[in-house]
C-alpha cells in the first residue's frame, strides 16, 4: 500500500506455503484478499512475492497472465520479491539449505534472471522494482580461504551478469529494477564494513570487466554498478550485527551504495538476569525448532561473535550479558516474558527516516508464525494485518 506517496508498504508471502506454483496461488487467493480488506480496503494493495524456483518455472509456462489479471481483479500489484529462498521454505527443515543453491551456481543466476522478467511483466508500468537475494553464499561450508575467495569472484561475476541484464531492460523499457543483496548472519555478508568490501574488491572490479564493451568511463561503470546491486536492509539481521542504523545508512550513503529494500523485522534479545538464570533458559528452549536456522550472537569486547544456531547456546548455557537470536519475532510487541525483541531497532530506523531518505520499499518480513511458541501464535491474516497496522500507523 502507498503512505504518504513515498512508501510502497507490504508484507513477505514467504509466510505462505509456496513450493510450487498451484500451492503458491492457493495461498495467495486464501489470504490476500482478507489482508488487503483489513489494512488497505480503499487503496490498491503492494505485495512483495515470493515464488520457489519450482513456482516461477511453473508461472513461466502459460499462468503469467492469468497471475496478473487476478491481483488486477483483486486491486493488488506487485513491485518487489523475494528471490533468496530457492526452494521449499515451509514444513521441513531448511537451516543452511536456505543458500542453496547460492550465487556460485548458474541456477542461481537462471533464477534471479527469470524472476526479474517476470516482476518487469506483472509490475505497474513504470513502477520502480527489486528482488533482495542471499548474501553471496554461507561462510561454514568453506574451511579454506582460497575457495571463499572464488566463490566471492564466481558470485560477484553472476550479480554483474544481473546488473547488465536490468541495464538493458532500462535502456528499452524504461523499467528500473535493482537487485537488494541482504547480510544476513553466517552469510558471506554479515556486516556494514563486509557489504563495503564486498563492493570494492569484487563487484566494482567485476562490473568495470563486464561493462567493457560500454567504453564507459571507471567511475560510470561503478555509478551503473550501484544503480543496479542495492543492499537490501533487514532490520532483524543488523541488529544481530549489533549495528546502529544510522551509522550504516550513512556508510553506504559516502560510498553511493543503495538501498533498495528495507525489511522490517525483529530479533530476539536476551538480557542476563542472575536470579532467573534458569527460568531464561528454559523460556529461549522454547523458539527452539528444526526448520530454520536461529544463529545468536554475543558482543564480546567490541567483538561480535556467531554462534550458528540455537541449540549450540542452549547446550553450553555460558554466562552472557546480552544474547541476540535470530527468530523473526512478531514486530508489534516489544517482550515476551523474560525475553526481548529487537523492536528498538526498528524504532530507530523509522526515525532515521523522519529526516533522510533510504527506500520507498519496505517490506514485513516476520516468517516464523508456524513455529513460533503456541501461546504467541493466533490466525495468519490477523498476524500480518497487525504488523502491517502497526508499521502503517508508525511511518505515517
Amino acid at each position: 500500500m502507498r503512505i504518504k506517496d513515498k512508501y510502497h508498504l507490504t508484507y513477505c508471502t514467504n509466510i505462505h506455503a509456496g513450493g510450487d506454483w498451484e500451492e503458491t496461488f492457493t495461498s495467495l487467493k486464501q489470504n490476500l484478499p482478507e489482508i488487503k480488506k483489513a489494512v488497505s480496503p480503499n487503496d490498491s494493495f503492494g505485495l512483495g512475492l515470493r515464488l520457489s524456483n519450482t513456482a516461477s518455472v511453473e508461472l513461466d509456462n502459460g499462468k503469467l497472465q492469468g497471475f496478473k489479471d487476478w491481483l488486477d481483479e483483486n486491486d493488488c500489484y506487485v513491485f518487489t520479491m523475494n528471490g533468496f529462498p530457492y526452494g521449499n521454505f515451509h514444513g521441513e527443515p531448511v537451516k543452511d539449505n536456505v543458500h542453496v543453491p547460492d550465487w556460485t551456481t548458474k541456477e542461481r543466476l537462471e533464477y534471479t534472471q527469470r524472476l526479474f522478467k517476470q516482476l518487469d511483466f506483472l509490475a505497474p508500468e513504470g513502477m520502480e522494482c527489486g528482488i533482495s537475494t542471499s548474501p553471496v553464499s554461507y561462510k561454514h561450508w568453506f574451511d579454506a580461504e582460497s575457495k571463499k575467495e572464488q566463490a566471492f569472484v564466481r558470485g560477484a561475476q553472476h550479480m554483474v551478469q544481473v546488473a547488465l541484464q536490468l541495464h538493458k531492460i532500462e535502456k528499452e523499457s524504461g523499467r528500473y529494477m535493482h537487485l537488494d543483496v541482504e547480510p544476513e548472519p553466517d552469510g558471506f555478508l554479515e556486516n556494514t564494513q563486509e557489504v563495503l568490501d564486498f563492493y570494492k574488491d569484487y563487484l566494482i572490479p567485476e562490473a568495470i570487466k563486464a561493462f567493457e564493451s560500454f567504453k564507459l568511463s571507471t567511475d560510470k561503470v561503478e555509478e551503473l554498478l550501484k544503480r543496479y546491486i542495492t543492499v537490501c536492509y533487514d532490520v532483524c539481521h543488523f541488529a544481530l550485527a549489533y549495528e546502529a542504523p544510522n551509522l550504516t545508512f550513512e556508510r553506504f550513503k559516502e560510498v553511493g551504495i543503495k538501498t533498495g529494500k528495507i525489511q522490517i523485522s525483529a530479533a530476539l534479545k536476551i538480557l542476563y538476569q542472575q536470579d532467573k538464570e534458569e527460568e531464561l533458559w528454559s523460556t529461549l528452549a522454547q523458539f527452539n525448532e528444526p526448520v530454520y536456522l536461529h544463529q545468536v550472537t554475543e558482543k564480546v569486547n567490541g567483538t561480535v561473535k556467531t554462534y550458528n544456531d540455537l541449540p549450540i547456546v542452549l547446550e553450553k548455557k555460558a554466562p552472557f550479558d546480552e544474547l541476540r537470536s535470530h527468530f523473526h519475532v512478531p514486530i508489534f510487541l516489544e517482550d515476551y516474558g523474560l525475553l526481548q525483541s529487537t523492536q528498538d531497532q526498528i524504532v530507530k530506523v523509522l526515525e532515521y527516516l523522519e529526516g533522510h531518505f533510504v527506500s520507498n520499499h519496505i517490506e514485513v518480513e516476520t516468517y516464523t508464525w508456524d513455529v513460533l511458541p503456541d501461546k504467541l501464535k493466533v490466525p495468519i491474516t490477523e498476524s500480518i494485518a497487525r504488523e502491517l497496522s502497526w508499521m502503517k500507523s508508525r511511518l505515517k
